[in-house]
């Protein structure tokens, strides 16, 4: 049962933000995988955002993901979903297969690596590489060395997150173990998206992964 796959191209810089509007400005800076991660809204405003990011998704032709709330994506046919290890205990699995959508699921540890491996995910994401200031450090960082020891067992599309940003990308990107960086606060300045900085990822991105 193992989930749709994301295409040959890699996920490449993956942004994660917390409204719709953002993703336009992301787009058009060349992105073309993203996450809406929203945490402040609930009803009818909660799906009137997930509608408007994947409307917006759609006519850039990027794959979007949208973070914990599945049925939604499911109901307005998101490209993607993206839940945490506790999410998965609730989420109706078979629901999200069944309805044609990837899934990705974040690991912190070798034990969440094996327990998502189970559910045959479109990707993992592996994290925090480093220490980050996006989230309350809950794990520690799992590092450069166990990113690249840990990916030469996993047979699925790895993304990386935690701590990543324009001083620590290329490291990330040269161990070829993760074909995706996910970030929040990497293509911010002052809580918008910065096109200079996004651009920048994306160059360095490329060429490390091209090497």
């Amino acid at each position: 049962m193992r989930f749709l796959n994301c295409g040959t191209e890699p996920l490449g810089i993956y942004p994660v933000v917390d409204r719709a509007y953002k993703l336009e400005a992301l787009y058009e800076a060349g992105v073309t995988t993203a996450q809406l991660r929203v945490k402040d809204m609930l009803g009818d405003v909660l799906e009137n955002e997930i509608i408007e990011a994947i409307r917006i998704s759609k006519k850039h032709h990027a794959r979007l993901f949208v973070n914990d709330f599945w049925e939604l994506a499911i109901k307005h046919k998101a490209y993607g979903i993206h839940l945490g290890q506790e999410d998965i205990l609730d989420a109706n699995i078979r629901a999200m297969y069944k309805a044609n959508i990837r899934l990705g699921i974040s690991t912190h540890t070798t034990d969440e690596i094996k327990i998502a491996e189970h559910i045959e995910p479109s990707y993992l994401a592996i994290g925090p590489i480093f220490e980050t200031n996006s989230k309350k450090m809950v794990y520690d960082p799992v590092g450069i060395d166990d990113l690249k020891r840990w990916s030469k067992n996993v047979d699925y599309p790895i993304v990386s997150i935690g701590g990543i940003n324009l001083d620590t990308i290329e490291q990330v990107v040269q161990t070829k173990a993760a074909n995706g960086v996910a970030m929040i606060a990497g293509v911010l300045e002052k809580d918008e998206v910065s096109e200079k900085k996004t651009k920048a990822l994306i160059e360095i991105f490329e060429k490390a992964w091209n090497e």
